[in-house]
């Protein structure tokens, strides 16, 4: 008897396989935070500076940048294979490039090694920040998606917090360890999140209904849901599902050009809202404020070096403590609603800053400070989450993987000009930079209550009617967002297939896989309480 990997299937069911989906996410967003945060951690220690021969603010540039570069290789990958291998299987390649970074940056020898590292570990998490919000949201309830999806940004940051006290903890060696520690530990996530993808089910339902793999489909459905694999419920999610795709597949196999059309699916302003949403979320200044957080205080504010390092530490803490609060209100309250919160909060934020920085007095900078952790609280409520999960809920299933790699690409894009640019403006208009932030993130407001659909409490089929309505904004500003009503899709395609026969797939016979009687839930009310019987 050879040694058999034990599938999820075989001791997970209902709510624990969702958590265990969800936790791997996490997993996934606790590494790429990690690694975020890692950097900061190093390139300013006098080990770190003296083993590589004092790189000077270009070389440094590069050695930050790669790592920006590489998740966008990354995400380019994802766009080309990751709808083929299926969200597990692209995962584990990812942990992969993660693995083998940590070996490469622990045991760098020079520069162009480290670089090496700093790539291949980008390519790992382009690839993860490309699939996981898709995993998490085609496996999410719509009533629990974006509470479980907001937990991405909460443990995004508690990896940046982790990375600072790892490198604070190393700080003591005076050696080479100090920094290579750093890199190393890193290696710990990743192994945890290749063990926990590698017992997960293969693909998400939606990708396995694309694949004409039905019995696998339902199956996952059933454990999901935590039914029998014949009963309504199932039956039900099961034709939803199938029904969407194949109106999707109806234009035959994928073709490039799909992504900038509109017509009934509407895939280009889907593929712009994306885009938007990376926009709104490099551009709020989040970059801006924690990649040079310590450099503002000291530089901008004129605090000394060490009263710098307190502050930014605890402004970390802030960010992490208020990136908890989406995880209860995202779905009660809104992505509509967080996001036009957030924009305004941070717009006065950033306003304020400038007026005060502009009168360049102490007492007047430490009050700029009190706006700084302020940010971090509103910037925690809305942009930290959104991007990550809203762009998702936009994308038919068709093009849900490739788009959501595009978005991806897209933000290291910005990501990497931001960093660029952010010591540059910084040195050369000082306190004025935040008027740029505060402008901005004014702008986003009108934006977002024109253009972008409420999908909270919203399956991912009804999420595609949204975009059948025409006009500029689609429906959007007529309606403050709310243009279906949840279930709208199940209810649609109910009544256009009473009294007929429902076709689930053949079987190995080639006859179909259809019943005489199938018991369809009504969920008008938000429960199965009503059933109707089609014959």
């Amino acid at each position: 008897m050879g040694f058999k990997i034990p599938r999820y299937n075989d001791y997970l069911k209902g709510d624990k396989l969702l958590y265990a989906i969800t936790a791997c996410c996490l997993q996934g967003f606790l590494l790429f935070g990690y690694d975020q945060g890692q950097m900061s951690n190093v390139i300013g220690k006098d080990q770190f500076l003296t083993y590589f021969g004092h790189p000077g603010a270009g070389r440094k540039g590069d050695i930050t940048g790669s790592y920006d570069l590489g998740a966008v290789g990354g995400s380019v990958l994802c766009f080309f294979i990751g709808e083929k291998t299926g969200r597990r299987n692209i995962t584990l390649l990812g942990t992969g490039f993660l693995l083998l970074g940590t070996v490469l940056l622990s045991t760098a020898q020079n520069i162009a090694w480290l670089i090496a590292g700093r790539v291949v570990t980008g390519v790992g998490t382009g690839i993860c920040t490309s699939t996981l919000p898709t995993l998490q949201s085609e496996c999410s309830p719509s009533n629990k998606r974006g509470a479980l999806s907001t937990l991405q940004g909460t443990t995004t940051i508690l990896g940046v917090c982790t990375a600072y006290w790892v490198g604070y903890g190393t700080s003591f060696k005076k050696s080479d360890f100090e920094w290579r520690f750093v890199f190393a530990f890193q290696g710990v996530f990743a192994l945890a999140l290749f063990f926990q993808a590698l017992f997960l089910p293969t693909g998400t339902p939606r990708w396995l209904v694309t694949k004409g793999r039905y019995e696998e489909a339902q199956l996952l459905i059933s454990d999901l849901h935590n039914q029998p694999v014949d009963s309504p419920e199932v039956e039900a999610k099961f034709f939803d599902i199938k029904t969407a795709v194949e109106d999707e597949y109806k234009a035959g196999p994928f073709k490039y050009k799909e992504l900038f059309t509109m017509g009934e699916t509407q895939n280009f302003r889907r593929l712009s809202l994306n885009l938007m949403l990376v926009v709104m979320h490099q551009w709020s200044g989040t970059n801006f404020i924690n990649y040079y957080l310590p450099i503002i205080f000291e530089d901008t504010m004129g605090f000394d070096s060490n009263m710098s390092s307190i502050l930014g530490g605890s402004a970390i803490i802030v960010y992490l403590i208020s990136s908890i609060s989406p995880v209860f209100i995202m779905d009660r309250f809104g992505r509509r609603t967080l996001g036009i919160f957030c924009s305004i909060g941070i717009s006065l934020c950033m306003i304020m800053c400038a007026i005060l920085l502009s009168l360049d007095k102490q007492a007047t900078s430490s009050a700029a400070v009190s706006f700084i952790f302020l940010y971090q609280v509103f910037y925690a409520f809305g942009f930290l989450p959104l991007p990550w999960f809203w762009g998702t809920e936009f994308n038919i299933t068709r093009l849900r993987a490739r788009v959501s790699a595009i978005a991806s690409a897209f933000n290291w894009v910005n990501v990497y000009i931001i960093v660029k640019i952010t010591p540059i403006l910084m040195q050369n208009m000082k306190w004025r930079v935040f008027i740029i932030f505060g402008v901005l993130n004014a702008i986003w407001v009108p934006i977002i209550y024109c253009f972008f659909p409420e999908t909270a409490g919203i399956a991912l089929e009804d999420i595609d009617l949204m975009f059948h309505r025409g006009g500029i904004t689609g429906g959007v500003f007529a309606t403050r967002g709310k243009v279906v009503q949840p279930h709208a899709h199940f209810d649609l395609e109910a009544s256009k297939n009473v009294g007929a026969e429902l076709n689930f797939g053949e079987n190995e016979n080639g006859k179909p896989n259809a019943k005489k009687d199938v018991e369809f839930v009504e969920y008008a009310n938000g429960n199965n309480s009503s059933v109707t019987s089609i014959n």
